[in-house]
C-alpha cells in the first residue's frame, strides 16, 4: 500500500477540487454467514459459467471452507459476460465447453483466480500480493486514476468492477474479464509485445537472453530478475531508430558485444536487477540495487515519486517564463509497470537509462536473495530448519542448527516479520552483493532483549569491526529487535563482501539484517 497511499492522497486532493467525484469507493457487502462458494451459488445466474469451472477444477469445497494456511481467500470472480469476453479473445477456446474439456487448463485457471489470503481493496498493494494464488502464481495490482473515476486492475488485465464483498472465509471481487494465467518468461514477453524491438535486439546481440529467459516455476533454485525497459518511442525521441543507432551511441567502434566489459553488454545488463521488485517495493527506500552490469542502479523512493539516478544526467530543461526546471532523473511509468512474467516483473521508464558511475547509498541486507526463504515465506508462517546446506547460496554456518523464522509483520518487530535463529555456540557468514567504495557505519539488526541471547562479534571480510556486542540488553518487551551500531569500515573498491557473526558467549541469536550507511 506504500504507493497507493501516496498516489491516492495526491489524487484525492486534485479530485476534491473539482466537481468530478465518481471515485471507486469501498463496497463492503456483509455476507459473513456465507462462504465464497455460497455467495457464487446465491448468484448462480450471474456466475454459472465460472461455478462450473471451479467445480470441474475441484476447488468448490476449498472455497466453502477456511484457509488452513492463512487468514482466508480472495476470489477474483468473472461473471458470465466476463467469461464470454475471455473466450472471444482466446485463441485456444471457442466455448465454455471447450474450457471444461481441458482438465489441465481448468485446474490452473480455477486456482489462478484465488489468492491464498484475505484482502479488501484497502489492503491491495501496488505490486504483487504477499501470498500466491492456489496455482502458486502471483497476481499484481495497478491503481488507475482518470478524469471522473479511479479503479484497480489485476495483472493489468482485469478491472475490478465490484469490490469488497466480505464473506465468512474471505473476499470476492467482481472483475470485468477473466484472468489469463501467465506462462511466459520475460524474454518471451519481449517477443510477444510490439514496440520493444530495439531493446530485444540488444539482448540478442549481447547474448544476455539466458538471464531473462528463466521460468521460476520450473526450478526452486532459479533466482528472479526485475527488468527496467524503454519503449522504442523513448529511443526515437533521442534519434535512436534501430539497433544500429544504439550500437553507435553506446558502443562506438567496439563490436565484441558479448564481452562483459563491452559498453552495450553493460547497457543491457544495467537494466536487469537481481531479485524480484514490484513498484511498492521501491517506495520508502533509497538505495543501490544490484544489476548484472559492472555498476548498481540507484532508486530513491523516499518522496512522492520514484527517482532513478538523480543528478547523473540532464535529460531536459523546461523553461516557463522565469522558472527553469531541469530534468536530471528517470521516472517509472506507473500505469504500465508491474507487468508480470515467470522470470519476474517488468517496469517501464521514460528515458534511455545508460550505465552511470555509482554513488554510495544506504544498503540493508536481510537474506532476501535466498530463494528457499522466499518460497517458504510465501506459503506459511512458522519456523523452517535448514538441514540441507546446499539449498542456500549466500549463507554458511557451523556449530548450531539454523532456522528461518517467518513470524509475520503483525507478530514481530523485525523487518518484514522474519529473521534467522541460531542457539548456542555458532558462526554464520553472509555473502552480500557489491557495495560502492567509501566509508560506512555498520548496524546489526537483532533481538537485544532476552537474557538467553548471546554476546557476539562482527567481522567483514575477516576484519573485526567494533567490540563485543551484548544482545541481552538494549531492547524492550514491546520492541525486542533493535538497530545496533557496530562501528565504521572503509571499502577501497566496488566489490562483494562477507559479513560474519561469531558467538563469543554462547546463547540465542535472532538475526534480522545487517546495514551499511554512508558516513
Amino acid at each position: 500500500m506504500k504507493i497507493v497511499k501516496c498516489i491516492a492522497l495526491f489524487f484525492i486532493v486534485i479530485l476534491s477540487c473539482s466537481c468530478e467525484k465518481n471515485v471507486l469507493e469501498a463496497n463492503f457487502e456483509d455476507v459473513e454467514k456465507k462462504s465464497i462458494y455460497d455467495y457464487l451459488i446465491e448468484n448462480k445466474d450471474e456466475f454459472s459459467g465460472f461455478i462450473s469451472i471451479l467445480e470441474k477444477g475441484g476447488i468448490d469445497k476449498t472455497l466453502s471452507a477456511y484457509n488452513p494456511n492463512g487468514t482466508g481467500y480472495t476470489l477474483f470472480a468473472p461473471n458470465n459476460l466476463a467469461l464470454e469476453q475471455f473466450i472471444k479473445q482466446s485463441q485456444q477456446f471457442t466455448s465454455l465447453n471447450d474450457i471444461l474439456k481441458d482438465q489441465e487448463f481448468v485446474d490452473v485457471f480455477s486456482r489462478y483466480h484465488v489468492v491464498s489470503m484475505k484482502a479488501n481493496t484497502n489492503e491491495f498493494p501496488f505490486g504483487s500480493f504477499a501470498q500466491p494464488t492456489l496455482s502458486d502464481d502471483y497476481l499484481t495490482v495497478s491503481f488507475f486514476v482518470e478524469k471522473d473515476t479511479s479503479y484497480y486492475k489485476i495483472n493489468n488485465q482485469a478491472t475490478v468492477i465490484k469490490p469488497n464483498i466480505e464473506v465468512s472465509n474471505g473476499y470476492v471481487h467482481h472483475i470485468q474479464t477473466a484472468l489469463k494465467p501467465i506462462t511466459y518468461t520475460t524474454y518471451e514477453w519481449l517477443g510477444k509485445n510490439q514496440g520493444f524491438t530495439i531493446f530485444k535486439n540488444a539482448v540478442d546481440l549481447t547474448g544476455l537472453q539466458p538471464l531473462i529467459d528463466i521460468n521460476l516455476k520450473e526450478s526452486e533454485t532459479l533466482e528472479p530478475i526485475t527488468l527496467l525497459l524503454e519503449h522504442d518511442s523513448v529511443f526515437y525521441k533521442k534519434g535512436i531508430n534501430s539497433i544500429s543507432d544504439l550500437k553507435k551511441a553506446i558502443s562506438p567502434g567496439k563490436e565484441n558485444y558479448t564481452d562483459v566489459s563491452n559498453p552495450l553488454y553493460n547497457f543491457v545488463a544495467y537494466h536487469i536487477l537481481t531479485g524480484r521488485f514490484y513498484i511498492d517495493d521501491f517506495f520508502e527506500v533509497a538505495t543501490n540495487y544490484s544489476t548484472f552490469s559492472e555498476a548498481p542502479l540507484n532508486i530513491n523512493g523516499l518522496g512522492l515519486d520514484l527517482i532513478i539516478n538523480k543528478g547523473k544526467e540532464v535529460f531536459d530543461t523546461i523553461i516557463n517564463q522565469s522558472d527553469t526546471t531541469i530534468i536530471d532523473y528517470i521516472r517509472f511509468l506507473y500505469d504500465e509497470s508491474n507487468a508480470i512474467t515467470q522470470s519476474g516483473p517488468i517496469h517501464f521508464i521514460d528515458q534511455i537509462m545508460k550505465q552511470q558511475l555509482p554513488s554510495r547509498a544506504n544498503r540493508i541486507f536481510e537474506f532476501k536473495e535466498e530463494i528457499s526463504f522466499f518460497n517458504y515465506r510465501q506459503k506459511s508462517l512458522g519456523l523452517l530448519q535448514i538441514e540441507d546446506k546446499t539449498i542456500l547460496n549466500y549463507l554458511e554456518w557451523s556449530g548450531s542448527d539454523l532456522f528461518y523464522v517467518n513470524a509475520g509483520e503483525q507478530n514481530s518487530t523485525s523487518r518484514n516479520g522474519d529473521y534467522l535463529q541460531l542457539d548456542g555456540t555458532f558462526s554464520i557468514s553472509y555473502s552480500i552483493s557489491k557495495i560502492v567504495q567509501g566509508r560506512y557505519r555498520i548496524f546489526l539488526g537483532a533481538d537485544a532483549f532476552s537474557k538467553e541471547n548471546a554476546f557476539v562479534e562482527l567481522l567483514v571480510d575477516g576484519k573485526k569491526v567494533g567490540g563485543l556486542v551484548d544482545l541481552t540488553s538494549g531492547g524492550t518487551s514491546a520492541r525486542p529487535f533493535q538497530k545496533i551500531e557496530i562501528g565504521t569500515i572503509d571499502f577501497n573498491r566496488y566489490s562483494e563482501h562477507v559479513v560474519k557473526i561469531n558467538s563469543v558467549i554462547p546463547g540465542r541469536f535472532l538475526w534480522d539484517y545487517v546495514q551499511f550507511e554512508p558516513y
